[in-house]
Parts: C-alpha cells; sequence; structure tokens
C-alpha cells in the first residue's frame, strides 16, 4: 500500500507500527481515535498521512495544527527526516502522549507544542502549515489568514467535495486576498474513502 519511492520504507513500517500499537494502549485509557481495526487504522490514519509526502519534502518547518494522536505529523516526520516538524496539540492528555510517542520512536525532528495552532502562529513562522479533519474551509481561513499574509503555504487534508467548501468560501478568498487549489487526489483502499490536498496561499 505504501508509496514505493517513501524514504526509509522499512523503518517507517516499523515505527508506524509501533505508533498504532500505542495509540491502542492509551485507548483504554482516554479516547484518542475511534478507529480501532488495526488494518482500518494503517489505511485511514498512516497511509492516508504519508500519500502526500512529495509535497511536504521541500519544506523547512511544518506546523501539523491539531496533531490529535499524531497524525499527519508523526507518519511525515518519519519518511522525511530532514525536515522540522511542529505538532500543536491543545488537549494536554493527548499532547502529552504525542510527547510520549515522539521520545520512543526517537524522532529528533519533531517538536511537540501543547498549544492551539493559531496561538503558536502568532509566535513562530512556519513555511508550511498541515491539517487532517480541520474546520471547514471557511473557519480554516480565519484560523490561518495571518501565517498565510507572512508568506505561509497551507496544505489540508480534505474529502472529495471540498469544491463545495471551495465555493462558499469565493467571497472570504477574495476578501482576505487567498487563493486555494487543489494539489492531489487519491483514493484509500479498501474503499475507505477519497482524500484531496488542497493548497492555501497568497494571490
Amino acid at each position: 500500500m505504501l508509496p514505493a519511492d517513501l524514504p526509509g520504507r522499512d523503518e517507517f513500517i516499523e515505527k508506524t507500527a509501533r505508533h498504532l500499537e500505542l495509540i491502542v494502549e492509551a485507548n483504554r485509557n482516554f479516547n484518542l481515535t475511534r478507529i480501532v481495526d488495526p488494518r482500518e487504522a494503517a489505511i485511514k490514519h498512516v497511509l492516508d498521512s504519508v500519500l502526500p509526502w512529495r509535497l511536504f519534502a521541500v519544506a523547512e518547518h511544518v506546523l501539523d495544527a491539531g496533531t490529535g494522536a499524531g497524525f499527519p505529523g508523526i507518519p511525515l516526520a518519519l519518511a522525511l527526516r530532514s525536515v522540522k516538524f511542529t505538532l500543536a496539540e491543545s488537549t494536554g492528555k493527548k499532547a502529552r502522549f504525542v510527547e510520549s510517542v515522539v521520545k520512543e520512536l526517537g524522532l529528533r525532528n519533531v517538536a511537540v507544542a501543547a498549544d492551539r495552532a493559531e496561538e503558536i502562529l502568532r509566535k513562530r513562522r512556519f513555511d508550511l502549515v498541515t491539517a487532517r479533519a480541520v474546520a471547514p474551509i471557511g473557519r480554516a481561513l480565519d484560523l490561518f489568514a495571518p501565517a498565510l499574509r507572512e508568506g505561509t503555504r497551507v496544505l489540508l487534508y480534505k474529502g472529495p467535495d471540498v469544491e463545495a467548501e471551495i465555493h462558499g468560501a469565493d467571497q472570504q478568498m477574495r476578501t482576505q486576498h487567498v487563493r486555494i487549489r487543489v494539489l492531489q487526489r487519491y483514493n484509500l483502499p479498501d474503499a475507505l474513502g477519497s482524500r484531496t490536498i488542497v493548497e492555501m496561499g497568497r494571490l
């Protein structure tokens, strides 16, 4: 299932499997994810996170906004060891869990921030911001518009009907001088959904 050209595939498989094991263990104490079937988790969390890896390979420092249990940040960081990642998670328990995973997996290119992404973006600049399962396009524009003004690009993992969201935010995009374009589409195995990667940038 993984891309044949994914960097460090063998180590990637080993460490993402451990990540999923740690999620299952932590899920016994608090809710990290509703996806507990091993194959479904591997597809919906790991594979989905890493299929567009080439879009992130040119970045220097990526902010994963609302990383949750560590997606897409941890799989991307495992594949792209030369790229720095900051994983933002405002829920304390989740942030502590992600910190423990980063430590166990030996991810020296990853830092965890127990704060909201928009607060972090007020203090620091990133060349790329990403998020999965983030708010609708209109809300994402409000969250990330200040960073866009500083030259940051935003890549969002969205579903197959993103065009309707983009159309609904057309006026807001014009007002905030933002363009949104589709960069990549892919279907997940086992009919587990379709994904669209969209880019927000300045006009």
